[in-house]
């Protein structure tokens, strides 16, 4: 360990100078250094944590739902070491433990919890060993980068086959992809929603799981929920939906405001007032509090620490700005964005937006994407739009085809104008609808205005 501690300094030196420089680089540039000099700190500096590591991973929800095991967990007083800020991928998740790390051997955590990238897994899951792993959904997203999501799901699979039996995992009932990987496995916790009230007249376009994993065949709905994930069954193989150990009953959707939904572990049920918005939410808390349960924490904490989170940034985040209230919610792609966009349509009145399309290598250079994610909720209900990014135009006429009346529509690509555009005309609440690289630059913008803090802090 002594070995390690002069390239802890240097690492800590070089994320030190990139933040006076103003580049943002402490989620992830030290983290990245550190490697360099040695490979294998992740994995050191992982082993010094007292209670181990648990992992999640998921296309979309990642972030959040590891805020609110966060949220859970500190209620309980544990001190966690937490990629919080979102870097998912080797070298934020390298960052987090080199901010934690202390002298020769000591570390400043008692539970590791980090959130990591869907292509990154199979090597994070090796080096962190983690207790528990959460595996929450599988979506399309970035196809230049992932590919299709089978693709994932078999890396997935090979990252499943090689846990430990210790390893606790829990999945996702409600995607078939997901549940799958628990076949033959030994002690599987999976989660998922019962209430046919939230249950979609159709399947919708942007679905992406449609086949059964196991012999090709489509799979039969009895109830649609979100994207792919509902109650299913394969009626040439047999293989159904698992019956979920962690449950969501009675769910109540709230606008943009908060949802709300009755918890069932085992005989234990309780009503959880969740203060962020829409089921993809829901569908988190399920995931976190599965993931707490498996790990020992009581049903009254979970509920309770449920009750406390708030929203990761950029995820449902609300921001004062100069008299308008600012709520931030990330797209990036067609299942995320139909549910944001499913959320929105629950407002009352005409809604002003701000949407921010990029096409950086994070966001994916294919931003096809956005003609498969129903904008048609939307129409009739657009105030006024202002489309910025480096798609802007491609975005105005995405939404012209969606309905949106072209007067209603003002393309202003860059983003500090777009915010002034869009904040300008209007006193009511402002939602902007930002893509991953475009949520950094928006809220590295309102950090250096001074409404809200940066995001690597």
């Amino acid at each position: 360990m002594s070995a390690l501690r002069p390239k802890l300094t240097v690492a800590r030196a070089v994320g030190g100078l990139a933040r006076a420089a103003g580049r943002g680089g402490g989620t992830s540039l030290p983290g990245k250094v550190l490697m360099r000099l040695d490979p294998q700190a992740i994995r050191s500096l992982a082993a010094r944590l007292p209670q181990g590591s648990v992992a999640i991973s998921a296309t979309n929800g990642k972030t959040t739902t590891a805020a609110m095991v966060a949220a859970i967990y500190e209620r309980r007083g544990t001190r966690l070491v937490h990629n919080r800020a979102g870097a998912n991928m080797a070298g934020g998740i390298a960052s987090t433990l080199l901010g934690a790390a202390r002298g020769s051997s000591a570390i400043d955590g008692e539970l590791g919890l980090f959130e990591v990238d869907e292509l990154w897994l199979p090597q994070m899951a090796d080096e962190l060993q983690p207790r528990a792993l959460l595996l929450s959904n599988l979506f399309r997203d970035q196809l230049d980068r992932y590919g299709e999501l089978e693709t994932i799901a078999d890396r997935w699979a090979e990252v499943v086959s090689g846990l430990p039996a210790a390893t606790q995992l829990v999945l996702n009932a409600d995607d078939p992809l997901v549940a799958d990987l628990g076949r033959g496995r030994q002690g599987v916790t999976t989660f998922g929603v019962e209430d046919d009230a939230m249950a979609l007249p159709q399947m919708q376009h942007a679905a992406d799981s449609k086949h059964c994993r196991r012999c090709g065949h489509a799979y039969v709905y009895e109830a649609i929920y979100l994207g792919h994930l509902g109650r299913y069954g394969c009626p040439q193989c047999g293989q159904r939906r698992p019956q979920p150990d962690v449950v969501a009953e009675r769910v109540r959707l709230n606008g943009t405001r908060d949802a709300s939904f009755t918890l069932r572990i085992g005989d234990a049920q309780a009503p959880v007032a969740l203060p962020l918005p829409g089921l993809y939410n829901v569908y988190n808390a399920l995931g976190a509090a599965a993931l707490c349960h498996v790990l020992g924490v009581s049903f009254e904490e979970i509920v309770s620490g449920l009750g406390a989170v708030e929203a990761a940034f950029g995820r449902a985040e609300k921001i004062a700005l100069d008299g308008r209230e600012l709520s931030i919610l990330l797209i990036k792609n067609p299942a995320g964005a139909n549910e944001v966009l499913r959320t929105l349509a629950l407002e009352d009145g005409e809604i002003d937006l701000l949407a921010v399309l990029n096409d950086n290598v994070a966001d994916g250079r294919d931003v096809s994407w956005v003609w498969d994610a129903d904008f048609e909720l939307l129409a009739g209900r657009v105030r006024r739009v202002v489309c910025a990014g480096t798609r802007a135009g491609e975005l105005a006429v995405r939404l012209k085809y969606a309905g949106v009346e072209p007067e209603r529509l003002v393309v202003v690509p860059e983003l500090a104008d777009a915010l002034d555009a869009a904040h300008a005309d209007g006193t009511g609440p402002l939602y902007a609808l930002p893509t991953y690289t475009a949520l950094l630059a928006l809220r590295d913008l309102l950090a250096r205005r001074g409404v809200a803090p940066e995001y690597w802090r």
